[in-house]
């Protein structure tokens, strides 16, 4: 496997290694454990994932491997010659949905889809990768990276942040996307929500279809952005009405922000009062995934708040590789738990 190149340094030199423990990942759950040693392999000068497929790589193999986060080519060893492998992405849409916002504090999207693909292989569905309309929030959403990658993988995508300024940037952004790229959508609510006359939030929600012919046949997604706190998401969403939960987590004081009563949102301050309500989202056999930064919580303590939500925290092998440094003072990690089924 040739690894995407990345405008973010940093993040490209941590990629072959998160790629190998994304791919390990893959293997154990969608692969039936046939994938052999994962390496790292220099050919003609240039570093290579390489790993070994017990049978052989079948034609789901390569559409489910296809969807890797930084996956730029596939490869199959022929003696001594490599024989491009033909990849088969899930993406419905033209790549600039992810890529073309620009601002400061933007989440990589190749990390981002990787937060999102190692969430989805813990939850129950992870064999239905390729068929399943999968549900995903994103409750710390910004600018909304994670809501657009849940939709270029054809899925219902919502998220909720409680920054106005965001959220009017991605309502502009993608209302003006949708039109420039002529997707047939439609805008089924959009302002603020009010209950008891109160002003409690605003919502933007619409349904997108990614071809007129998908329109006709009624395969429509569903995109949710709602502008409010995060701990009172419940107020917005039902319980157990989701699949999968990501957030990147605020990673410090100088991305932090306060509530009117008070609460920093460092890390553990925002697990201990948002895991809970993100929680009683979940469907059960759905999955929680969050990334944080290890300078300013440990994954110890944050797994603890996990735990204590009735989630079950994957704690081995490739899950405890995921860890990378973004900067001087962010060392990156991601926490991933399941909610057991009864």
């Amino acid at each position: 496997m040739l690894i995407l190149p990345s405008s973010n340094r940093v993040y490209s030199g941590a990629a072959v290694e998160l790629t190998r423990a994304e791919l390990e990942i893959f293997g154990g759950a969608v692969l039936g454990g046939r994938l052999g040693a994962v390496e790292t392999t220099t050919v003609g000068g240039v570093p290579y994932v390489t790993f070994g497929v017990e049978g052989g790589l079948g034609e789901r193999d390569v559409a489910l491997l296809s969807n890797l986060s930084s996956a730029y080519a596939i490869f199959e060893f022929v003696d001594d010659l490599l024989r491009p492998v033909p990849l088969t992405r899930l993406d419905r849409y033209d790549d600039d949905l992810v890529t073309i916002q620009k601002y400061p504090g933007k989440t990589n999207e190749q990390f981002t889809k990787l937060l999102l693909n190692v969430t989805l292989l813990a939850s129950t569905w992870a064999d239905e990768l390729l068929t399943r309309r999968f549900r995903v929030i994103d409750p710390l959403c910004g600018r909304g990276t994670t809501v657009n990658q849940a939709m270029m993988y054809g899925f219902d995508a919502a998220g909720l942040d409680r920054d106005s300024k965001d959220f009017e940037a991605y309502q502009t952004f993608l209302s003006t996307w949708l039109k420039r790229k002529r997707v047939k959508h439609r805008v089924l609510e959009s302002g603020p929500v009010r209950r008891e006359r109160k002003v409690v939030g605003r919502r933007l929600r619409l349904e997108v279809a990614a071809s007129k012919e998908a329109h006709k046949a009624g395969d429509v997604q569903t995109v949710d952005v709602v502008n409010a706190d995060t701990t009172r998401i419940g107020e917005f969403f039902r319980p157990e009405s989701v699949d999968l939960v990501v957030a990147d987590a605020p990673y410090g004081v100088q991305h932090g922000s306060r509530t009117a009563d008070g609460l920093a949102r460092d890390p553990l301050a925002l697990l201990a009062a948002a895991v809970p309500g993100w929680a009683r989202l979940l469907r059960p056999g759905g999955a929680l995934g969050i990334s944080w930064n290890t300078n300013v919580a440990s994954r110890e303590a944050a797994a603890e708040h996990l735990t204590a939500a009735g989630l079950t925290v994957l704690d081995h092998g490739p899950w405890r590789t995921l860890s990378h440094r973004v900067d001087q003072a962010i060392v990156r990690d991601i926490l991933v738990a399941q909610k057991p089924t009864p």
